[in-house]
């Protein structure tokens, strides 16, 4: 299962309990994560969906043990169990829309208003700030095209985000392995399209692993447009997995360059596990980008 099946899951309330294969039901009662030493200047979370097969309960304590402070992706059936276990949602789902329908298709722009309208206040209302949105598939528009239309659909969006002081942030995709046709695809196109929107409540999930299949030149690119930006995402490239020695970003200087950015959002784990344990791994590359 890929990322866009787990989040079409979530955003329609189906169980997911099975993601993540045979490697990762190899779990046999990990050992709890002694609470680790962070330096305090990342706000690290995690994306629930790379951690299905684990129960939700027991992934919170072990999330909270490794110093977490915010899961990523969850439903609004799923925001109090974070809540309630010193967490936060630091990234809520779009709740009925997932990736490949989108702001740049005119024809959704009613039913998306109706589906921010009914999640927004919510999420405000449980102390988040950051609900997510995509630009949707190409369908055969220019890139144009879709910045106009995306422009047109967001406006009244970002004006109730803006409103209940929720950020509405639009990730960006690469479509040349995961998401063939996604057309926020590109760092500048995204950037153009903030622009273009002109709210401060509407931003950029600059996803660190699909930015450096699509573009690359990482800390360059965050360092130019970081005002842009939102949340950031973690990978390892190639392969989606742990971000240590195996793959070709080094995250200890991307963090670095966030950083000096001023930046005090969250920065969340979105790598799919290998290990047999996976909450180490976790804890791993949490401890790899806290710096």
């Amino acid at each position: 299962m890929k990322r866009k099946e787990a989040i079409k899951l979530i955003t329609t309330g189906a169980a997911v309990t099975a993601f993540g294969g045979p490697v990762l039901a190899n779990i046999s009662n990990p050992k709890s994560i002694t609470h680790m030493k962070l330096k305090g200047n990342i706000n690290h979370a995690a994306c629930r969906w790379c951690y299905n097969s684990i129960p939700m309960e027991k992934f919170l304590d072990e999330a909270k043990a490794i110093g977490l402070k915010g899961i990523d992706l969850l439903g609004q059936d799923q925001w109090q169990l974070a809540i309630d276990k010193g967490l936060t949602c630091s990234m809520t789902t779009g709740d009925k829309f997932g990736i490949e329908d989108g702001f740049n298709d005119p024809s959704l722009h009613d039913a998306l208003f109706d589906n921010y309208a009914n999640l927004i206040p919510k999420a405000a209302d449980a102390g988040l700030k950051n609900v997510i949105c995509f630009s949707g598939n190409r369908h055969g528009l220019s890139d144009e095209e879709g910045l106009e239309n995306c422009a047109k659909g967001l406006d009244r969006v970002a004006n109730l985000a803006q409103k209940h002081g929720i950020n509405l942030v639009m990730e960006l995709l690469n479509s040349k392995v995961d998401h063939a046709d996604y057309q926020c695809d590109h760092t500048p196109w995204g950037a153009a399209l903030c622009e273009k929107v002109g709210s401060d409540h509407f931003k950029l999930l600059y996803d660190i692993y699909h930015m450096q299949i699509m573009e690359g030149d990482v800390i360059a690119t965050i360092k130019k447009y970081h005002k842009y930006i939102a949340h950031y995402h973690t990978g390892g490239v190639p392969g989606r997995n742990e971000i240590d020695k195996t793959q070709e970003l080094y995250y200890p200087a991307i963090m670095k360059a966030i950083v000096e950015t001023g930046y005090n959002g969250f920065v969340a784990q979105e790598f799919v596990p290998t290990w047999d344990d996976p909450l180490k791994a976790l804890a791993k590359c949490v401890e790899i980008c806290d710096v």
